[in-house]
């Protein structure tokens, strides 16, 4: 039986999905709420970004404002509305009251994390006469609280039932194939993103600017690009071992002249400088993407190789179908990108190693 109800699904006018999203997340989910939308063109698809980092300390709110990926999604056609103004208590309140006012008749959270709070939130946000659908949790014995967060749902998802080999996107196809039926299949899941010209050509000439040509004229590599950085440290590869990558590429004669491009986090990128400021290999340039989130995909997009820990920009280089070399741990493998026929994946050898066990010589090796 379908979450959303097939008469209550046809009778509404618009639709309200609540998620706590890194850029990794929606670089898959986009596909299903594209196809949700283009199977219900009556419905206006508003999005609830939520920020799991909300906060009262004024000085994180410029950062977290910014968060690149509300302008991927205001960028999406199948977003009617996008919610990104939730990163203090205050704004939280303010935005439950504009989704108040829209009336929604339905209502989903899509919340993994805390979902006793987000069926609290759904339904605030919904109002009393929404029908509301989400994520049930194991209720707590010592926080009695979550037995009456749940009870203000109409709804709620099945667990997902894992399979060897499944991938994210299997987790999302079962989600909105309970919801509504939906079935996104194969080619389908794997991830797009349009650029808008202004950041492909920003990207162009970032490259001029580095002495870059369009496209090495001999076959040879002329752009890798390389992401050694993660939310966690569990996910990130030492700066320093990037430095001693390069110098073991350009060692090589078909290596020699390739520019390669380190990314950093607006946040973080002045402290990796530091860390290899002594030794920064020839013909190696910093990246950070500090207007625009599509700076960072315009960039990978002219890239001939990207390389990069399990975060965002390993997913983005399968949307730009360029070949990347994926560093991972072994506990999350659902996570691989998907596009095997240009994805190479090099695993930390133990379940509990990080990625910064992976040593320089793994690379290079699966490199021509």
């Amino acid at each position: 039986m379908q979450l959303l109800p097939p008469q209550r699904l046809a009778a509404a006018d618009k639709i309200l999905f609540i998620a706590h999203l890194a850029i990794g997340d929606f670089t898959y989910l986009q596909n299903f709420f594209k196809a949700f939308a283009e199977a219900h063109p009556h419905l206006k698809v508003h999005i609830w970004i939520d920020e799991v980092r909300r906060t009262n300390d004024q000085a994180k709110w410029g950062y977290l404002k910014n968060y690149a990926l509300y302008d991927w999604a205001e960028n999406c056609p199948f977003f009617a509305k996008v919610y990104r103004r939730t990163y203090s208590p205050q704004l939280l309140a303010e935005s439950i009251a504009e989704a108040r006012a829209e009336q929604y008749p339905l209502v989903v959270s899509l919340a993994t994390l805390r979902p006793a709070q987000y069926a609290r939130l759904a339904r605030d946000a919904g109002g009393p006469d929404a029908w509301v659908v989400g994520m049930r949790g194991k209720t707590r014995w010592y926080a009695p609280g979550d037995f009456l967060a749940y009870r203000k749902l109409d709804a709620s998802f099945a667990p997902f039932s894992s399979f060897a080999g499944y991938h994210i996107t299997d987790v999302y196809a079962d989600w909105f194939g309970q919801l509504s039926g939906l079935r996104v299949d194969g080619a389908a899941r794997y991830p797009f993103v349009d650029i808008p010209p202004q950041w492909q050509q920003a990207a162009a000439d970032q490259l001029a600017q580095w002495g870059v040509a369009a496209q090495a004229a001999d076959g040879r590599p002329g752009l890798v690009f390389i992401n050694p950085f993660a939310k966690t440290k569990k996910r990130c590869w030492p700066v320093a071992k990037v430095a001693d990558l390069i110098v073991a590429l350009q060692q090589k004669e078909e290596w020699r002249t390739t520019t390669f491009v380190i990314n950093a986090t607006p946040q973080e990128i002045e402290h990796a400088k530091a860390q290899i400021a002594d030794r920064l290999p020839p013909n190696t340039h910093w990246f950070s993407a500090q207007q625009s989130f599509f700076q960072l995909p315009a960039l990978l997009q002219r890239a001939d190789l990207i390389i990069s820990v399990e975060t965002a920009v390993m997913h983005l280089a399968n949307a730009v179908k360029v070949p990347v070399v994926a560093l991972m741990r072994r506990k999350n493998p659902e996570w691989a990108p998907i596009d095997r026929d240009h994805s190479t994946v090099i695993m930390a050898a133990r379940r509990g190693d990080w990625v910064d066990a992976i040593d320089v010589q793994q690379v290079l090796e699966v490199l021509p």
